[in-house]
Parts: structure tokens; sequence; C-alpha cells
């Protein structure tokens, strides 16, 4: 069975090089603060806005202080801070990109969170001592919905005012972040781990809404980029029909990976054909099949299981046959699995009924702006919850062996879904931006 089934087919019209975008600027170095300006680098000063023709300055309405103490390293002796997170956009091309910042203060210690676009955590709690000037290396993906051809990706009308769609790329800094340089480098040489999946996978832009897919770029060091392609609400056929899939298809290649993670809105396609066992089972053969001829590296994920616990106080399943229709789907292709709903299960069963609600989003009315009624929902996490269930995902990793494991960070965490975070320990510098609204899903 063919992807045509299931969405439009396309003549290819051949590679269509936008100009523009092909003059435009992709390596950029940058100095902050107000002292002298290392060789070789672009001042950047408090009062350096963005703006379309410039192309890169801080966003947002951002407002930082500069400080300069005037040593003899021009690089290091001077910076930027800001007592609220400010963000900093360079509009760049789609792509993959090294970004290398340089933190920290002469005269004091910082402890810095860095997300980029749409909240993906790239650097965590990284601490510098007074004097300390501390270089850290990630990567970034860029993605637009071009597609060769001519075709776009069908965008839903939240995503339009993403930062993950938008033409620029986005650091977020938080409140005590010492920031003193900027390298941006495009790169063609790192393996592009696209994910496709719903709710649970999706970067969400507003606090207190989180997913794995956003956490897990804190977890790998370059060699590896997060090129996240999931949306809210989204089903395989959702996903197919939105040609998000021929997108991702369009700049695989060989020895890139695609993470499949659905099944809770496809729980709600009542069609004749519909069911774990059948469009569900189709369907994710042809995500497997469209990403082998292409030489990439398929790896079907498990629904993440809800908060349904039963009259046990133990987690039961919500989600029917499509867990176990994934499993079978993995077994019959040969392809890797990661069991993240099984993982899921048994984290929530050891933090147990009431505390598990701290790794959704569960708040009492008034936590957040505008927010007149509690919030009680038990599919979508919060960023506690989303980071642990990333973590789920690197033990998956790990077990199956993937050749990307060799990329995870020096610092990787211990972590067992049996014996989950403290949620109480875990640090997260929020976000300025907040939503009573639920994304789409089940």
């Amino acid at each position: 069975m063919s992807i045509q089934k299931f969405i439009k087919p396309f003549i290819f019209l051949g590679l269509i090089v936008n100009l523009s975008q092909a003059q435009e600027k992709v390596n950029y170095k940058f100095d902050f603060g107000t002292g002298k300006v290392a060789k070789g680098y672009t001042p950047i000063l408090p009062t350096d806005v963005y703006g379309k023709e410039k192309g890169y300055g801080f966003d947002f309405d951002s407002k930082v202080e500069g400080v300069d103490y005037d040593g003899k390293n021009f690089l290091t002796s001077d910076l930027v801070k800001s007592d609220k997170p400010f963000y900093f956009s360079v509009a760049v091309p789609e792509g993959n990109y090294k970004m290398t910042v340089t933190l920290g203060d002469s005269k004091g210690p910082a402890l810095s969170t860095v997300k980029a676009e749409s909240r993906r955590l790239m650097l965590e709690n990284v601490k510098t001592t007074a004097g300390q000037s501390l270089t850290k290396t990630f990567i970034v993906n860029v993605k637009d919905k071009h597609i060769a051809g001519g075709q776009l990706v069908s965008l839903k009308p939240r995503e339009l005012t993403k930062l993950d769609w938008d033409d620029k790329l986005t650091l977020e800094f938080d409140h005590q972040t010492a920031l003193q340089a900027l390298e941006i480098r495009k790169v063609e040489d790192q393996v592009t781990v696209f994910l496709a999946g719903n709710s649970t996978v999706v970067n969400q832009d507003d606090e207190p809404w989180a997913s794995w897919g956003q956490m897990i770029p804190r977890f790998f060091k370059p060699g590896v980029a997060i090129a996240n392609h999931a949306e809210s609400g989204l089903t395989l056929g959702s996903f197919l029909g939105s040609k998000r899939l021929t997108k991702i298809l369009s700049i695989m290649k060989p020895g890139d990976y695609l993470f499949i993670e659905f099944g809770h809105n496809d729980q709600k396609d009542k069609g004749p054909n519909d069911g774990a066992y059948k469009l569900y089972t189709e369907r994710l053969k042809i995500f497997i099949s469209e990403v082998k001829k292409k030489g990439g590296i398929p790896v079907v994920v498990t629904s993440t299981s809800r908060r349904s616990f039963g009259p046990d106080g133990k987690i039961v399943n919500s989600l029917g046959d499509f867990p176990d229709a994934a499993r079978k789907v993995a077994a019959e292709e040969k392809v890797a699995l990661i069991d993240l709903n099984t993982m899921t299960s048994t984290l929530f069963n050891a933090l147990g009924e009431e505390p598990s609600k701290k790794a959704f989003v569960h708040y009492p009315a008034n936590s957040y702006p505008g927010q007149d009624k509690a919030l009680a929902d038990n599919t979508h996490f919060n960023p506690y919850g989303a980071y642990e269930i990333a973590q789920c995902i690197i033990l998956g990793i790990k077990e199956q062996k993937l050749a990307i494991a060799k990329y995870l960070v020096d610092d990787l965490p211990k972590f067992d879904p049996a014996k989950p975070d403290n949620p109480a320990d875990w640090h997260w510098p929020e976000s300025p931006k907040s939503s009573v609204v639920k994304p789409d899903g089940n």
C-alpha cells in the first residue's frame, strides 16, 4: 500500500531555489555588551532591536542591560543581562544550526537555562562562578512550510503564530543569564531526528503546557538535530493529509530518523475502516515504508499513557488496542520500538494517583494570567512531566541500541521510570507567555 492512497499525489517539479533565501547569511558571530568588540564579531548593544532589514536583534520587547568591566578579553569582559527572560532572534533559512553561547559574569555567579524557538529546552541550569566564562554548544533545527515542487504544509491557525514556523531563529534566555557571546553556523553534517506525533510530542509555545518533543534536545550534544514536526490534535491520517510526512521526506537524508507516536486522536476516528488493526496499522506501515525508501530509520513509539487510575489506584489502559497495534507493526516491519506507553504507566504509578498531577496540567485558578478556573487535564503534560517522558524516550534509545545514542550528552542524568525525579527538586524557569486554552487533542 502506498502513501498516494491517503494524500493527493504530486508530480515532482524539480527543486525550485528561492534566490532570496539562497543569498541569506547563515553564519554570525555576536559580541554582547557595551564594551570594546572582539575581532571578527558584530557588536550587540542593549538597543539593538530585531528588525527584518537588519535581520537580528533582541525580540518581543526584551529589555536588557549592558555591562562592561573593561577587561583585556574583549569578548568576555562585557555582557548583557536582564531581570526577566529575554529573546534574541536571527533571520536564517531552513536548516540545522550549530549554536555556541558564551556565558558568565566577571563579578558574580550566574545560572542559565536556554530555550529555542517554541520553548525547546537546549541548556539546563548552566552554572558559572564569578569570573568564569563557559562556552556551550548545541544544535537548533529551523523549519519552514515550503516543500520542494511548490507545495506547502497545511498549518493550523494556531501554528501561524508559533515561533517554530516563523522566518527566524529565536533563542530565549532566562532571567539569571549573563550572555557574553553567540556564534551561529549552518551545518550539514548532523543526523536529523524527525518527530511525527500529536500534542504529547509537539513543541508547545505557552506555559504551562509542554511535551516530550521539546525537552529531548537537552539530552543531545552536537551530532544530532531534533526536527519536531508534530502538532496537537493530529492522527496518522491528518499528518499525512496536511503534507507533513511529505515535508519530512523532502528533506530527509539517508541515516536520518523518524520517531512516530500516534494513537490518542486516532481513537476518535469512527469510519468503517478505522481502528487500531485497520487504517491505523496500514498508515503506520506507510510511514515506515516511505522512510525506508529514503534511507531513513523509522522508530515506532507507543502512545503516552493518560493519567487514568483505576479503583485499585493503578493506571489502566485508556488507549484500547492502539499500543498493541503499534507493537505488532514494529515487530512485523522489524523496526525499533520504544514502548512509551508501558514506561509512562510505570512512571505515573510510581508517582501515585494524587502526586502524578504534578506531571500534568493541574493548576488551581489564578495560577496564570486570565485563568479564572482550575486547569485539570489528564492527557497533556506540564514541563516537569514532559521532561520525565523525554527521559523515557532517551532510555528507549539506549535500550534499542540506536546509533544516535553515541550523541547523548556526557552529563546524562540517571533515570528509571519506576523512580522518577522529585518534582519539588526540578527547576524550570517559566517563559513569559502563557495560555489557558487546552491544546487540540484527546
